[in-house]
């Protein structure tokens, strides 16, 4: 049993008013029919009128009466044919609503001249380009991302990540793509900045570091070599080095730095087409997948995208809200001032609407079968009769003042032929 709330309770309560008053009416025609006819009996000559207006609104009532009963119940408890006619044609009628709804309210013409007449993109675009508003809506997506987020578990989420990602990594070679990319870039020149960086770093070494050139040349001079010789040997060389260096550095056109370019240009290509460089790609990238802080890397990647997620959408003032909230308040502004992207949201929305409509108009309509067969009928009968039984007693205070208009009308239509 379904609890009454309390608007049905001031449905009912109107109800029984109107049920008392055209009760009442047929109680009051009844009351002037009787003592009609016994004006009548006396030889008053107007009570004829009065009895006959009385009589067919008697009959009036009466038969609105049972015709507004039978709708929701047997009249007087009698099991009289085709009465109580929503207790038992319950599942028949909801077939029946469903089958109107789907051919009047779900057809495709009737849904695509709703929304054309709607002009939802605009209405959407002159709510979502208000401060408040995209606020909301922000404020609701950031809710659902928390929600999503929390919903899922982190071991799952390592383990997509784990097939989606590294497995597909390892199933990319590395050389051929890398290749690519340096070859572009070697061929732009934008690598010379970072040959330059090298040159630098190289001579600046060289020059703060004299005594180590000297002791390395040293190490290495033979035993038999006089110490003295050594010394001069390694300052030539030093010299020498030096010089080079700032050769290097100062001159762009240098043979060493074109060596470094064709050596990068070969390797780029090497990368490409190459097998033993591509092989050997492809082991530098088994290394460094297996290396235990990549590892690492990867395994807590979730947890730290899902913490930077959470404080985002937690954080009102976080730069992907406020992206966010002014990409919503432009999407408004684009869909209020250009009449283009306007009607392309508008039958974007309507072929979707279409689309459901017509594939799933049985889906929809059973909705409404299935509800109506799931409910008892004796509920059901109550029900609607508390949502319409009050408009209905209209129809037996009209049936009254009609019949006895009817039967005073015929009276004396009688009495004048007669």
């Amino acid at each position: 049993m379904t609890a009454v709330t309390d608007a049905d309770e001031v449905k009912r309560r109107a109800l029984r008013r109107m049920k008392n008053v055209a009760g009442g009416l047929l109680l009051a025609v009844a009351v002037i029919y009787v003592l009609a006819r016994w004006q009548e009996q006396s030889g008053a000559a107007w009570a004829g009128y009065v009895r006959a207006a009385a009589e067919a609104g008697m009959v009036g009532a009466l038969a609105d009466w049972f015709a507004v009963t039978a709708l929701f119940r047997h009249p007087l408890g009698l099991p009289i044919p085709h009465t109580a006619i929503i207790p038992t044609r319950k599942d028949a009628l909801g077939r029946n609503l469903g089958d109107f709804v789907g051919s009047n309210f779900l057809s495709e013409q009737v849904v695509r001249d709703k929304l054309a007449r709607a002009g939802i993109a605009h209405r959407l675009g002159t709510w979502l380009d208000d401060d408040e508003h995209a606020e909301r809506v922000t404020s609701e997506l950031a809710t659902a991302v928390r929600g999503a987020v929390q919903v899922l578990r982190d071991d799952d989420v390592q383990a997509v990540l784990e097939q989606a990602v590294v497995r597909k990594v390892l199933a990319q070679q590395w050389g051929p793509p890398l290749g690519r990319v340096l070859g572009q870039v070697f061929a732009d020149g934008s690598h010379h900045r970072l040959v330059d960086l090298v040159c630098d770093r190289a001579y600046d070494w060289v020059r703060d570091n004299h005594e180590t050139v000297l002791r390395v040349v040293s190490q290495r001079a033979p035993s038999w070599s006089p110490r003295f010789l050594d010394g001069v040997v390694a300052d030539k060389i030093y010299t020498e080095v030096l010089s080079f260096a700032w050769a290097v550095k100062t001159d762009p056109d240098h043979h060493m730095r074109k060596a470094v370019d064709r050596f990068l240009v070969d390797f780029a290509h090497d990368l490409q087409h190459d097998p033993r460089t591509i092989d050997k790609a492809e082991q530098i990238k088994q290394q460094v997948l297996a290396h235990p802080e990549v590892q690492n890397v990867v395994a807590s990647a979730w947890g730290t995208a899902k913490r930077m997620l959470l404080d985002a959408a937690e954080d009102p003032s976080s730069e992907l809200r406020v992206r966010v909230r002014d990409g919503l308040r432009g999407l408004g502004r684009r869909l209020v001032g250009e009449p283009a992207l306007r009607s392309k949201v508008d039958g974007w929305l309507e072929g979707a609407a279409v689309y459901v409509v017509s594939h799933y108009r049985g889906e929809i309509t059973t909705l409404i079968t299935d509800t109506v067969e799931r409910w008892d009928a004796e509920e059901t009968s109550r029900k609607i009769e508390l949502q319409v039984g009050r408009d209905l007693q209209f129809i037996r205070i009209n049936g009254t003042v009609v019949g006895a208009l009817a039967g005073l009308a015929i009276y004396v239509l009688t009495q004048l032929v007669v």
